[in-house]
């Protein structure tokens, strides 16, 4: 049996959707940027935090390079099959992206860690879910994701350590 691949997308609509993935991915840390500088130079100064955790510099470099890897892990997936039949993929990525800017407007915007806690397993969950449902589209973007999902679970037990200390 011959199955016939996809054809790909002309350079400028592969170019397009690029751009367009990138809007969307960094729209999403706009969002939980605007969320958490409403707390981080205040109300998260006054938080007991781990010894262990990272200098506050250290976030904005790792989170845009994160977000510029799910940019392109989307438009890989993207790419591979077209909006059709990668629907169901993509789907989850931006159920991942939702739940990205949520977990920031409940611990930072609401100053809620202990809610930010829960929030942050649905958002682990969905990670992984979308790299499961990548990787039979693009292995590459599957890989390109598990520094995100590495991320959030570090992440994951900071938020739960900082929640234990301020509890």
């Amino acid at each position: 049996m011959n199955v016939m691949k996809p054809q790909l997308p002309s350079g400028k609509s592969q170019s397009a959707s690029l751009f367009g993935f990138f809007v969307l991915s960094f729209t999403a840390a706009g969002i939980g940027g605007l969320a958490t500088a409403s707390s981080v130079s205040d109300w998260y100064q006054t938080l007991a935090r781990p010894a262990w955790g990272p200098p506050d510099w250290l976030f904005g470099p790792v989170w845009t390079m994160l977000f510029a890897l799910m940019a392109i892990a989307g438009w890989l997936v993207w790419r591979s099959a077209g909006w059709r039949e990668s629907r169901t993929a993509l789907v989850c990525f931006v159920v991942q992206l939702i739940l990205n800017s949520c977990w920031s407007i409940i611990f930072f915007g609401l100053r809620q860690p202990g809610w930010a806690c829960v929030e942050i397993l649905f958002l682990w969950t969905a990670i992984a879910i979308t790299i499961a449902m990548f990787y039979p589209r693009s292995p590459i973007a599957a890989w390109l994701l598990s520094p995100y999902l590495a991320w959030t679970s570090f992440a994951a037990v900071l938020n739960f350590t900082i929640w234990r200390m301020n509890a």
